[in-house]
């Protein structure tokens, strides 16, 4: 019987050994009692749990989940992002100064991880200035060599750090990510040009694009973003900076391509990012080069987002035939598309109330009067009637002059796939689309071919 009892407890302690493996403890001096539990995908976070507190200690397990970033969120400000890897975390902090006094009781992953996160923000800030002393300071004063000398010493302890101190378990998450997260560094000697070459060139050779586990955790897009600087310039007008940028695009995903998931994550990332700072020019060039081209599955959230645009790419592209209204026009008289006779048609859709339409539309009025075989259709999408017959009548817009009162949910709208205004669609005598100028510049250029 004896032995019956003993094999029975040892069985209850093996399973339960096994559901509690991983204990994660918070302790937060001064915190409130709840806190919310998310994972991290990049800058994406996804609300798991809420977690109540005892006594300022926030305990919880995350049994069979990925391993990866978490975090653990009081409020708008204060938060805390920690490592999962399926081993026990305890951390010790302060509610009004988290980062400052945390403290990693247990867990080497997330010593490694803070340990790093200091070391790079140090690195970076000393490594940057010293290499600016050594492209402007004279060569031959003493302090010149030993600025050389500091500069690499601060290097190698980098390295160091990067290659032995954290690759103890070069298998592990966190080892994982200290290498594709590390900060590229500069050779000396080399010109503020050539410094910003060598990182256009290589400031990804140590990215692994091929690890889908570093999905869960920031270095993907931080290294994106990264990339994308060296290829800002402030003094350049918009249409060559969105350039620019297309280059660092072709960069980054030619190089992401190398695993699917991780090419999703990335141009998800791209396509979110530069539709929050109104650059729609790079967010077709990826949809046509990329989305569309590679038949990329984007998660849910950013499909929807640009799914107009898409369709619009797909379905209505150069050579096909541009789809038939019958609409009034500003005097009550229907216009049917199918029946208008003209050597080329322009078909405009914009809103009075966008500021980009507001610029384009009087200028067009103006050019248009010189133009022969030309019609053009300006499609309102306002919602009110009064806004549009107004913003007609103070512009004196010289064309057909079309409303559909339903607006963006028309059937217009959803016809062309409008996702923003104003958009174009050029079309010839059989209205065919020949082209789709973004601007009053190429709309210019496709009249000089």
């Amino acid at each position: 019987m004896n032995e019956i009892i003993k094999t029975l407890l040892l069985f209850t302690f093996l399973i339960n050994s096994h559901l509690f493996a991983q204990e994660i403890t918070i302790h937060i001096s001064g915190a409130k009692e709840k806190a919310v539990l998310f994972e991290l995908e990049g800058e994406r976070i996804f609300k798991i749990d809420s977690v109540i507190s005892q006594n300022g200690n926030f305990q919880f397990y995350l049994k069979d989940k990925h391993p990866g970033f978490y975090r653990l969120q009081f409020d708008n400000r204060h938060l805390l992002d920690f490592i999962n890897d399926s081993k026990d975390v305890e951390i010790k902090t302060d509610y009004k100064n988290i980062l400052d006094s945390l403290k990693i009781i247990k867990s080497e992953s997330n010593k490694l991880f803070y340990q790093f996160i200091r070391l790079n923000k140090d690195y970076k800030t000393k490594s940057e200035l010293l290499q600016l002393i050594l492209v402007r300071y004279p060569k031959d004063d003493d302090y010149y060599s030993i600025t050389k000398e500091k500069l690499k010493e601060i290097q190698n302890e980098y390295l160091e750090f990067i290659n032995k101190g954290a690759q103890v378990k070069p298998k592990s998450f966190i080892s994982r990510y200290i290498k594709s997260a590390q900060l590229p560094v500069i050779p000396q000697n080399i010109t503020s040009e050539e410094q910003l070459n060598y990182l256009k060139t290589h400031a990804l050779d140590n990215v692994d694009f091929n690890d889908t586990q570093l999905i869960y955790s920031n270095v993907f897009t931080n290294k994106t973003i990264e990339y994308l600087t060296y290829f800002r310039n402030p003094q350049l007008p918009k249409e060559l900076l969105e350039k620019e940028f297309m280059k660092a695009v072709d960069t980054v995903l030619n190089k992401a391509k190398v695993n699917e998931l991780v090419y999703q994550h990335i141009t998800g990332y791209l396509i979110d990012g530069f539709k929050k700072f109104g650059f729609d020019k790079i967010i077709n060039y990826i949809v046509e080069n990329y989305v569309i081209k590679d038949d990329l599955c984007l998660d849910e959230q950013t499909e929807n987002s640009i799914q107009r645009r898409i369709n619009q790419s797909k379905i209505l592209k150069v050579g096909t035939k541009a789809p038939n209204f019958i609409m009034p026009d500003k005097d009550g008289k229907v216009i049917y598309l199918s029946r208008i006779k003209a050597e080329k048609i322009l078909l405009v859709f914009y809103a009075s109330w966008c500021p980009h339409c507001q610029k384009l539309l009087p200028k067009l009025a103006k050019w248009y009067k010189k133009q022969n075989g030309l019609k053009v259709l300006a499609i309102s999408l306002d919602g009110k009637k009064e806004d549009w017959v107004k913003f007609v009548k103070d512009n004196k817009l010289n064309f057909i002059n079309i409303n559909d009162p339903n607006g963006w949910d028309g059937d217009l709208a959803s016809d062309y796939f409008i996702y923003a205004t104003p958009t174009m669609f050029l079309l010839d005598s059989e209205k065919r689309i020949i082209g789709k100028p973004t601007n009053y510049n190429e709309i210019l250029a496709y009249f000089k071919k």
